[in-house]
């Protein structure tokens, strides 16, 4: 038998475990020219939440009543196309299901002797190159600057200050936690963190953590903690909009400081922007950037794992309550 996970409802706010709903099918058979893949590694991932509303965005919908998909690793089981053996490891855009066929078109083979078979959902998949490709590209760090990162211990922002230390960058980093600021400091090398849940001025405390001001201002998370770091950023300072957690579970557009006058008197630049649709025909290019840095040992990662197919539904929940250190991944079995 198969195990599949459908949106059951649209939540209104933070999802619940009743948004989802299992259901048990008979395990598929490939035909001629597909392959049977059995999921090994789950991505959960904070953006699946604006697919839960219906409204048009960068991506489509997720359906009622239909499997959620987000980026998997497989292992081939079956195969009936050329171009896949048995025993295969894949990554690609995948529904939530133990078992699944492909005609093999998005389908990526991954080097479990590289990396860890993990570690394509993350430092070497789309957090990994959402980093890479935000910073270097947008952000257009240069040495000597100072970059800050929200959600910094998690799988994009810890990335991204890494990055900003190989650039030769000051790294600043704001997390939820104690303990997460230690990590982004003694294991990612951060030059400084910021516990956002302990500290009562966030402007003041960036501008401590940053006399000489924010060149670079990578975004995670919007809100409050974007109207602080603005009031820093230096001229010509450029903000890259990667994520806005905190408001993906409100039920009403949240209203806050008018960005126009300090985009016009700091001449900043501010953009956001998505993996896909600005950079998908470059990800080999970032690929092979992110193994080098690896390989090399100038990037490390950090994993949340979560055992069982049945906890993927609640995994994804955690990460709006900052249960995540670095990348959260579901392993299925």
């Amino acid at each position: 038998m198969n195990n599949s996970i459908l949106l059951n409802n649209r939540p209104k706010e933070t999802p619940t475990n009743d948004d989802f709903k299992f259901v048990e099918t008979e395990k598929p058979s490939p035909k001629n020219g597909e392959v049977l893949l059995k999921t090994r590694y789950v991505s959960v991932d904070p953006y699946l939440r604006g697919r839960m509303r219906d409204e048009k965005s960068y991506i489509p919908p997720f359906e009622l009543n239909k499997p959620i998909s987000s980026m998997l690793v497989a292992e081939v089981s079956e195969s009936k196309n050329d171009d896949f053996n048995k025993g295969d490891f894949v990554s690609g855009m995948l529904q939530w299901k133990k078992f699944q066929t492909s005609d093999g078109e998005g389908l990526q083979k991954i080097d479990p002797d590289v990396a860890p078979l993990s570690a394509y959902l993350g430092v070497l998949g789309m957090t990994g190159l959402t980093a890479y490709f935000g910073l270097t590209e947008i952000g257009k760090p240069q040495q000597g600057e100072t970059i800050l990162v929200s959600g910094a211990a998690g799988a994009v922002g810890s990335t991204v200050g890494q990055i900003a230390k190989i650039k030769d960058c000051t790294a600043i980093g704001i997390a939820g936690s104690d303990e997460k600021i230690d990590l982004i400091k003694n294991k990612f090398g951060f030059d400084a963190g910021i516990n956002y849940k302990t500290t009562e001025n966030m402007q003041e405390a960036i501008s401590k953590a940053a006399p000489d001001g924010i060149d670079v201002y990578y975004d995670n998370v919007g809100g409050e903690i974007l109207d602080a770091a603005m009031q820093n950023m230096n001229r010509n300072g450029r903000i890259i909009n990667c994520g806005a957690i905190a408001s993906y579970n409100k039920s009403e557009t949240p209203t806050g400081p008018r960005v126009e006058g300090q985009l016009i008197k700091k001449s900043l630049s501010m953009q956001g922007f998505t993996i896909g649709n600005d950079f998908g025909d470059r990800m080999k290019e970032g690929s092979e950037q992110l193994g080098k840095w690896l390989q090399d040992g100038k990037l490390k990662h950090e994993e949340t794992i979560v055992e069982g197919f049945d906890s993927i539904p609640q995994a994804f929940i955690d990460l709006f309550s900052g249960k995540n250190k670095g990348k959260m991944v579901v392993k299925t079995d």
